[in-house]
């Protein structure tokens, strides 16, 4: 029997703050995101109440207050649309679980984040993650931020659809998923391989490094292979949010 991972409780207490219509909409969709208490403008009072009702979420946690009332509780120019919810944030899942879903799928793919610290960035790549079908989004939790408003927020409520796996090591983290038959590419702008060149299909853990420092080395040597975007010559490299939408779509074309 193989060694189990250390992994995270499954519940998590930290309290949240999302805001702005898709977040909010989003999650009052979601049975598993807990809301405590919703303050919104008139304009969407109704909207918001009929979707609680049609999710058995009870009306009354909606309350109508002044659009300045909401500038005041959220930092200065926050797009907010006139809607914050008060939530907590969701349950992160655990590597075997995720194994455990992957093993009945013939075709599948996560997506492994090496210390991408920016939480819009993080947003950004949870939304392209939802559109190109991956199966679950793994970061490490010692360098990684947890769920934020402005990650749900740049994730135009995606947030509510993908599993998000924190581990305490990246590296067994992928000693586990290759037990299960995953293939692991590692995205290095130094690679001989463009990803558009990979043998698409079976189950495939693709791993990006931070802006800057790319992968650690420790990760790099875990990897089955490292491939590289076919980009022109004159750009050195892109945001790692449209990177990750890139290699994303590519992976998906199975």
């Amino acid at each position: 029997m193989s060694k189990k991972l250390p992994i995270l409780p499954r519940t998590n207490k930290n309290r949240l703050i999302l805001y702005g219509k898709h977040p909010v909409f989003a999650a009052i969709a979601n049975p598993k995101r807990q809301i405590n208490k919703i303050l919104t403008i008139a304009d969407n009072a109704d909207e918001l109440k009929k979707a609680c009702s049609k999710t058995k979420r009870s009306p009354s946690i909606v309350t109508i207050v002044d659009r300045k009332e909401i500038d005041k509780i959220l930092p200065l120019d926050t797009v907010h649309q006139g809607v914050i919810a008060y939530s907590q944030e969701l349950e992160c899942y655990n590597i075997d679980e995720i194994c455990q879903i992957a093993d009945n799928i013939d075709n599948c793919h996560i997506l492994i984040l090496d210390q991408v610290t920016d939480p819009q960035n993080i947003g950004a790549i949870i939304r392209s993650c939802v559109a190109f079908n991956t199966l679950a989004l793994v970061v490490q939790d010692k360098n990684s931020p947890t769920e934020t408003g402005a990650m749900a927020k740049t994730s135009a409520g995606m947030i509510e659809h993908l599993p998000i796996v924190r581990v305490t090591n990246i590296v067994q983290a992928i000693k586990q998923l290759k037990k299960h038959g995953f293939w692991v590419i590692g995205m290095d702008g130094y690679a001989k391989n463009t990803i558009d060149n990979l043998k698409k299909g079976g189950k495939n853990a693709i791993i990006m490094g931070s802006e800057g420092k790319g992968m650690r080395r420790l990760v790099e040597e875990s990897c089955d292979i490292t491939v590289k975007l076919p980009l022109n010559t004159k750009v050195e490299s892109l945001n790692v949010a449209t990177a990750a939408a890139i290699t994303l779509y590519e992976i998906n074309k199975q």
